[in-house]
This record gives C-alpha cells, sequence and structure tokens, in this order.
C-alpha cells in the first residue's frame, strides 16, 4: 500500500513518461513544419524571382552572377536553413533554444520578404531595406544557435557570406538604377 506521497510520485511519473511513437511524432511534425516553412519561402522566392524584362535591363554591379548560379545556391542554402532549425529545435534543454529559433523565424521572414519587394514590386531601394535587416537577423541566429548547437551555427554561415554578397548586389543595383 502506498502512501499520499508514494501515490502523487507514481501518477508524477505515469504522467511525465511519453512512450517513443509520441516523441517521433513530435520530432516528425517539427521536422515538418521546419521544412514546410523553408520550402515555402523558398517557392514563392522562386516564383516571384524570374529574371525577366525588367531585371535584365537593369544595370548591374561587378561580380553579378548569371541567373541559372541562383537556383542551385539558394537550393544548398535553404536546405542548410532546415537542417540548422532542426538541430537547435532537437535541444529541447538547450539555454538559447527559444530565442535562436526566434531568429530563425524572423530571418526566414525577411528572406520571404526580399524577393517580391525587389523582382515582384521593382523596389531595389526597399529591398535593400529588407535585405539589410535580414544581416543582423542571420548574424544573431548565428550566434545564439552556435551555443545550441555547434554545427547548427556553422551551417548558416554560407548562407551570411551569400546574404553579405546578395546585399551588395542589390546596393549596386540600387545605386545604379
Amino acid at each position: 500500500m502506498l502512501n499520499n506521497k508514494g501515490a502523487t510520485m507514481q501518477h508524477h511519473n505515469l504522467v511525465t513518461q511519453t512512450p517513443a511513437h509520441v516523441g517521433r511524432a513530435k520530432k516528425v511534425a517539427a521536422m515538418a513544419v521546419i521544412a514546410g516553412a523553408t520550402a515555402l519561402t523558398a517557392f514563392l522566392g522562386a516564383r516571384v524571382s524570374k529574371p525577366g524584362i525588367w531585371y535584365r535591363r537593369l544595370r548591374k554591379p561587378p561580380g553579378t552572377p548569371p541567373p541559372a548560379v541562383f537556383g542551385p545556391v539558394w537550393t544548398v542554402l535553404y536546405a542548410a536553413m532546415a537542417v540548422s532549425a532542426w538541430r537547435v529545435w532537437r535541444n529541447q534543454d538547450a539555454t538559447g533554444r527559444r530565442k535562436a529559433l526566434a531568429l530563425w523565424g524572423l530571418q526566414l521572414g525577411l528572406n520571404a520578404a526580399w524577393s517580391p519587394v525587389f523582382f515582384g514590386a521593382h523596389k531595389p531601394r526597399a529591398a535593400l531595406g529588407v535585405i539589410t535587416a535580414m544581416l543582423p537577423a542571420i548574424a544573431g541566429y548565428v550566434w545564439t544557435a552556435r551555443r545550441v548547437d555547434r554545427w547548427a551555427g556553422r551551417l548558416m554561415l554560407p548562407y551570411m557570406g551569400w546574404t553579405g554578397y546578395a546585399t551588395y548586389l542589390n546596393a549596386g543595383i540600387a545605386r545604379n538604377n
């Protein structure tokens, strides 16, 4: 026979023990949300970013790559972004996890906004404001994520570098046109 304290302990153990399949379902759901948000951002960006006559007529800065480069580069970068966020998410007890995921969401939202502003609205100066805000959001994520999972931060370094390069391109287009 258990006393009240023992009964409470036994009840607490039953409540906090989660079957393995429930844990897997939660992981799969989180992975689907992260991958889905990333894929949606990529899809929307690709849909709006088709270089039409407007883009071809712009005076671009030196070092502008041909349009065919962007698709493969962004595919790799978006995959790295999703894996990075997944690595942070799975560290449930890590200090800074929530902040890192909030910064990841912020940079993803800014990323999703850039293409419609630049390519959709044909507003390079406004897009420069978006991408200029994106850089510190990415840097903040990298700084915070590396404390949660070193590789999560490292996975975002190519994206941060590419965004710096894209900022140069965007600034050159805004200045030249």
